[in-house]
Parts: structure tokens; sequence; C-alpha cells
């Protein structure tokens, strides 16, 4: 069995694949290595042989991960690392090395199903917006807070803003001017979440016109999806990348 891993700065998506990386044997989102752990050996029958992981935590961090999974299931792990270009995408980073990981592995996933000129949208605890021209150059991009550090900095830095993750859910069922704060809060962060997606798509016509692909990935993608409804929602898009960069 492979064992994949996105460890992102808040959370560790994973999922298990067979031997021959066809089928899911299971997957989840945690919060801790702890919790990755309990999750990984609640699953009947496994068996890993192997773990391809992109991180963007600290290398202490990832070090750690890396030895509880070897001491834990006797696993071989590999790591991706940064690259100027791979797969037909070239790095447009000025210091290709401090290009986020998991955006890096977004590219490689959206350029290698688009097969040509695309835009990537993460939606995260940050939100990221990567261009990728047809010939494989990666023109740069965008980062600004998602739905999770906007909603967390008005909470922290503004007193009466007090409320749980079930009001705000139940907020974003309209984007109607809010009349409780949570609703004023909420529709707000999403309505510019749906602003900067917008901007994003009228740069991208600048450059190819129509002829683009769009793709939403991240664990906030469907609050805009209805806004861009010729863009594919790949949840595991990062995952894509990472079995290009890392094959086994």
């Amino acid at each position: 069995m492979i064992l994949e891993l996105d460890c992102g700065n808040s959370f560790i998506k994973w999922r298990v694949l067979a031997a021959d990386a066809l089928q899911l044997v299971g997957e989840g989102v945690v919060d801790s290595d702890v919790a990755l752990l309990e999750s990984l050996n609640a699953l009947e029958g496994i068996a890993l042989k192997f773990c391809r992981l992109v991180s963007v935590r600290t290398a202490e961090e990832t070090g750690a991960l890396v030895s509880r999974l070897t001491e834990t299931f006797g696993v071989s792990v590999v790591c991706a690392s940064p690259a100027r270009e791979m797969s037909g995408v070239r790095n447009g980073y000025e210091e290709f090395d401090r290009l986020g990981l998991d955006r890096w592995l977004a590219m490689l996933g959206g350029f290698r199903l688009a097969s040509g000129a695309c835009l990537v949208l993460d939606f995260g605890t940050a939100v990221t917006a990567d261009f990728i021209a047809g010939d494989g150059g990666h023109l740069g991009g965008f980062i600004c807070p998602g739905m999770p550090l906007m909603r967390n900095q008005l909470r922290t830095h503004t007193r009466k803003i007090r409320y749980g993750d079930l009001a705000a859910e139940r907020a974003l069922e309209s984007l109607a001017p809010g009349r409780t704060t949570v609703e004023a809060v909420e529709r707000g962060c999403s309505l510019m979440l749906r602003g900067f997606v917008l901007t994003q798509l009228e740069l991208a016509r600048s450059y190819w016109g129509e002829d683009f692909s769009v793709f939403l990935t991240g664990g906030d993608a469907e609050l805009v999806s209805e806004i861009v409804p010729e863009a594919r929602v790949v949840p595991d898009l990062v995952f894509v990348g990472l079995a290009m960069a890392c094959p086994l």
C-alpha cells in the first residue's frame, strides 16, 4: 500500500492507495501527527510499503513526522523537493526553491490535466493563484488570506465577534447582507474570495483569451465553484503532482 500526505500549515491530508496506486483504501484530514497515526492504525489490514509526502512545515516538524512513520510502519518515505523545471513546467519564481511545494505540485497536476495553459486556484488556510502558460512557463501568482485566516483575524482583533463553526456554516447558506455579526463576517469574507477569483479570471483572459483551463482545489473550493462553472474542482490536485514528483 502507498501512503500519500499533504502536510499543510493547519492540517494533514492523507490517503492510502492499493499497491497498484489505482484503488483508494482510505483517506482523511487530521490536525496532528498523533491523529494521523491513529487514523492509519484504524484502517483494517493496513500494510504500508511506501510513503510520499509534501510538506510546507519546518524541516524539524517534517523530520519528526517521517521518523514516526518509519518507526510505526517500517515504511520508506520520500519527500517532494523544489525543482526549477519538471514534467514540462518551469518554475517562475526568481528563487525557485522559495515557491511553496504545495503550489508547485498543484501546478504540475494542473498542467498535466489541462495539457495547456491553466489557472490553478487553491483554497486552504491561504488562497493561492498560479498562472501556467501553454508552453509550461509559470508566469507567477498571488497569495491572500483564506477563509480561516480572515475569520480568525476578525475574531482575534474584534472583541465582539464571537461565534462557533456551526453558526458560520449556517451563515453561508445565503449571501444576502448579514443581519447578525456571524452572517456579516462570513458572507463578507466569502464575497472577498469571490472577488479575488474574478480578478484572476480577468487576468488569465488578458493572457490567453478563453483558451485556458481553470482548476479549483483546497478545502474551501466549493465556496466559489458556482461563479466559475467552467472550472474543474479537483480536491486531490496536489496528490496528482505528488505522484509526478515522487514516482514509486
